[in-house]
């Protein structure tokens, strides 16, 4: 019944955006009622789904929602081909795609393997090796993008929890975690980040120091409230793990750390992320080491589309639905009021993703009388909003994939009874940061 129903959804919305762009062919300037309806509707669909992750009935996700909310976008004549080119914003796309070659380079070098092998032969105590996987993940995940450090992390972690026949929940919580709440500290931590980078014109500096003291202070609020809530796995002596042979490519290794360093000074020096990220990156290719296919494997392509998909059914939506009234009537909520517009931004963060919901922002930030400020407590509140539940950002998501592929399940409670005091206190922490800044 439920597939029946999705796929006449489907249908309707499909017949209403052609319905819209047959109209306008037919009665040129009298279609102005049915672009704002299409255009409606496939905005909150679209939104829907994404916030779902799926449509039920129908082997779709995320990244292909978003491509077909894009297309129906232009089918439907709310955009035309060229506006929808010139929605997406290359700046996030290029920075993003840079920095995931960079962490390719890493992954593949084996680099964090050998991070992983320091760090537990030398934290033996289940407490101290809490405390290092926490600034680990916390630390990388601020310039390496929290997604990937999730996606190389998780099973590092794993392995080591079950050869110290430790539980492992704790630990993998802490990846999770600890990537979320580092990557608030720059605008290279997290895709919503670099969007708010590229929209904002913020200096890279000047982002870090109004939120990497917040990343700081929440990663100790990370260890605390998982200490707290995981004292008895956390009991016990030194243990000496059993760890394999570490194979690592030190060539490889040397030239992606050099990388590494390089694009982080030219962020600090003052160099458009996104121009910097994507030249270096392109430089790491240039061996005879490693083959580009196994590094184009590494990149996150549907992360990419489903980026692009996203600007085009939003500047759909502002065009056609964001009236001088609706700018006004949200103006009334006082978002100019940092607490206040750190609970909207936590809020829409853990209704529909936090990547959506800085794009559903975006439009009234410009009304707003300090846009630095606003976009500053923006990417506060939706990186940290992420920690609430199990679904409040895709780095959550993966851990509890990889997780789930060696048969640990993370449930529910068992992240919302930390993440959620977690959630509440940073914010709490941000916002009087923000104020008092």
């Amino acid at each position: 019944m439920s597939r029946l129903a999705s796929l006449a959804a489907v249908g309707l919305l499909l017949l209403l955006a052609f319905g819209a762009a047959s109209f306008s062919w037919l009665m040129p300037g009298e279609d102005g009622a049915t672009r704002h309806l299409a255009a409606l509707c496939i905005f909150v669909a679209s939104y829907v789904a994404l916030a779902i992750g799926k449509v039920p009935g129908l082997s779709i996700d995320r990244a292909g929602v978003a491509l077909v909310g894009a297309c129906l976008m232009v089918a439907s004549g709310v955009e035309t081909l060229d506006q929808a080119y010139r929605a997406v914003d290359m700046g996030t796309i290029t920075l993003l795609l840079g920095m995931m070659i960079i962490v390719a380079n890493l992954r593949l070098s084996g680099f964090f393997t050998l991070v992983s092998a320091w760090v537990a032969r030398r934290m033996r105590q289940p407490l101290l090796l809490l405390m290092a996987i926490i600034a680990v993940s916390g630390v990388f995940s601020a310039f390496l993008v929290n997604d990937a450090i999730c996606l190389v992390m998780a099973p590092l972690v794993v392995e080591l929890t079950v050869d110290l026949d430790r539980n492992p929940i704790p630990y993998l919580l802490a990846v999770a975690m600890a990537s979320n709440v580092g990557s608030a500290a720059t605008i290279t931590g997290n895709p919503q980040n670099m969007m708010i980078g590229s929209f904002s014109g913020i200096a890279y500096a000047q982002f870090a120091a109004a939120l990497a003291p917040i990343a700081l202070i929440g990663l100790v609020l990370t260890i605390a409230l998982l200490v707290l809530m995981h004292w008895r796995d956390l009991r016990g002596g030194a243990v000496q793990p059993r760890l394999p042979r570490v194979r690592i490519n030190s060539a490889l290794v040397t030239r992606s750390l050099i990388a590494t360093a390089l694009v982080v000074v030219l962020f600090f020096a003052g160099q458009p992320p996104a121009k910097a990220a994507i030249i270096v990156g392109a430089l790491l290719l240039l061996t005879r080491r490693v083959k580009s296919a196994r590094v184009y494997a590494e990149i996150d392509w549907s992360l990419l589309l489903m980026f692009a998909g996203l600007f085009i059914i939003v500047d759909g939506a502002e065009r056609e639905l964001l009236s001088p009234r609706a700018v006004a009537a949200v103006g009334a909520m006082h978002l100019d009021t940092i607490p206040v517009l750190t609970g909207v931004t936590a809020i829409l963060s853990n209704l529909v993703s936090n990547v959506p919901a800085v794009l559903l922002l975006k439009p009234f930030v410009s009304a707003l009388q300090d846009h630095d400020r606003a976009w500053l407590v923006i990417a506060m509140a939706s990186t940290l909003a992420g920690n609430f539940t199990v679904l409040g950002s895709i780095a959550n998501l993966i851990v509890v994939e990889k997780a789930a592929r060696r048969g640990i399940v993370i449930g529910f409670w068992d992240y919302f009874r930390v993440g959620a005091p977690l959630t509440l206190l940073t914010l709490a922490v941000g916002t009087l940061w923000l104020l008092w800044r």
